[in-house]
């Protein structure tokens, strides 16, 4: 126990938060609490569900998971790293190469093609060109973009743009993968598709967090992380469906 420096073992968790607070200011001194002193710890390899109400704080929290925003207080390591030590360049890099982002703002960089923006995490770790096109190619091949390739996202649908996120978090094969509604903008039919291809990178070695209202999602997960006003008021397995 006791506080953790600035690294931690190479087995420990792959997410480790401690006490993290966050604050929004707002205008007339109003600030809101969206986070309130969050301690977990997410092993490698978990598949963990966070669910709450609207404004419980889920999706401030992956955006502090994704190194997207910045806590008020308290420390995040991520792959053994404090992140709050990282530079702005490793900051960058890790969210490019360790996280894979499926998100409502999707993430997706405007002015790069479909193909290019899954392509994106594959050329900063150096594939070889003959790697990157039969990866991308089989992602988009995954999720039914393919057709789309050469369109810029902001040609495409909400749905659509969810897939290529998705094509792209395959295609990264990264360590951890965060996804905030994943299913919020899909057809009944893709959700399950979605689902069953997170499932499929979790078996891969990934680890999932997933925040979601949808209790298709909350059933299946092992771990099930409940949000409320900014805390953590459960934490633990999922509460098994009562049958009957």
């Amino acid at each position: 126990g006791g506080e953790a420096g600035d690294s931690l073992p190479a087995d420990g968790p792959v997410i480790r938060l401690q006490g993290i607070t966050k604050v929004f200011k707002g205008d007339a001194d109003e600030s809101t609490l969206a986070l309130d002193n969050v301690t977990v710890d997410v092993a490698r390899g978990d598949y963990v569900c966070i669910s709450g109400p609207s404004g419980c704080g889920k999706s401030t929290l992956l955006s502090v998971l994704a190194l997207l925003d910045t806590p008020t207080s308290g420390r995040y390591w991520l792959n053994g790293r404090a992140v709050d030590r990282m530079t702005p360049a490793e900051r960058a890099r890790a969210r490019s190469l360790d996280v894979g982002l499926i998100f409502q703002s999707f993430n997706l960089i405007g002015d790069m093609t479909v193909y290019e923006n899954v392509e994106y995490p594959l050329t900063l770790r150096g594939a070889s060109p003959a790697d990157r096109r039969r990866t991308v190619e089989g992602a988009l091949e995954r999720v039914g973009m393919m057709a789309r390739a050469k369109q810029r996202p902001g040609s495409l649908s909400g749905g659509h743009q969810q897939l290529v996120a998705v094509a792209r978090a395959i295609a990264g094969r990264p360590a951890l993968l965060l996804a905030d509604e994943p299913t919020g903008n899909l057809d009944s039919k893709s959700g399950e598709a979605l689902m069953q291809m997170l499932s499929e990178l979790h078996a891969g070695g990934a680890t999932v967090c997933i925040a979601t209202h949808d209790p298709r999602w909350i059933a299946q997960a092992p771990k099930h992380l409940r949000l409320f006003d900014g805390r953590v008021v459960a934490d633990g397995a999922a509460p098994q469906p009562v049958s009957g």
